[in-house]
């Protein structure tokens, strides 16, 4: 059963996400650039913080501490998209935002509460990337472009090969190619090691492609197209 402080921080985040979105649509200016930068220095604030506060804690090791799953790497890639706009790091941030760390705000790591400090450390990574994906996406007008599907899983596939070669350095689990991790997550309805590692890059697919389905179709109209004046009938 999801607890209050995990309600609330999900509220928050939709709330902040609904409104930057909005907002930014309604009304493009300045301040969207000012916006996207102060959050994309918060999600590197907050790995910089979690790596310091782990090494302080004298919890760091190679085994867990590389940053290596895809929420980091999706947080430092959605501040690279947020700072710079390029499309193909704008494209990476919502689908990973919205494909993988979302998963993490649904399964949430129960071992935190509010207000320590992974607590918040975990809500600001998981869902601001997810608000990050999509206000550059929906507020500004950074649409996914033709194949982006092919491009994102393309690199995702690279990115796991990257992750299995850490793990056999480091004995670490990172991506959770070695097994499930125990976390009570959609890993764990998906079979055995390596079956669930199928099943999940199939799962991936289909999320990707539903999640470019609306680009597809002309369903997001970037903030600078005008409003097209409808004829009446």
């Amino acid at each position: 059963m999801a607890s209050w402080d995990h309600l609330g921080a999900v509220g928050v985040a939709a709330l902040l996400c609904a409104g930057l979105c909005a907002a930014a649509r309604v009304r493009p200016g300045p301040w969207t650039g000012v916006a996207a930068r102060v959050l994309a220095v918060v999600l590197v604030g907050f790995l910089v913080a979690w790596q310091v506060v782990t090494v302080a804690e004298g919890r760091w090791s190679a085994t867990n501490g590389l940053m290596l799953d895809l929420c980091p790497v999706s947080a430092a890639t959605a501040a690279a998209a947020l700072w710079t706009r390029r499309p193909l790091l704008a494209e990476l941030a919502y689908f990973w935002g919205c494909a993988g760390s979302v998963q993490g705000l649904i399964t949430p790591d129960r071992r935190w509460h509010f207000p320590e400090f992974f607590y918040v450390q975990f809500y600001v990574i998981h869902a601001g990337v997810v608000v990050a994906g999509l206000f550059l996406v929906i507020g500004l007008g950074l649409a996914p472009r033709p194949h982006a599907v092919r491009r994102v899983f393309a690199l995702t596939l690279a990115f796991a090969g990257v992750c299995a070669v850490a793990d056999v350095v480091t004995g670490g689990n990172y991506m959770f190619l070695r097994d499930q991790g125990g976390g009570g997550t959609l890993l764990d309805v998906m079979g055995p090691w390596p079956w669930y590692i199928a099943t999940g890059m199939v799962l991936a697919l289909v999320l990707l492609t539903l999640l470019d389905a609306p680009f597809r179709h002309g369903g997001v109209r970037r903030p600078t197209e005008p409003l097209r004046p409808t004829t009446p009938r």
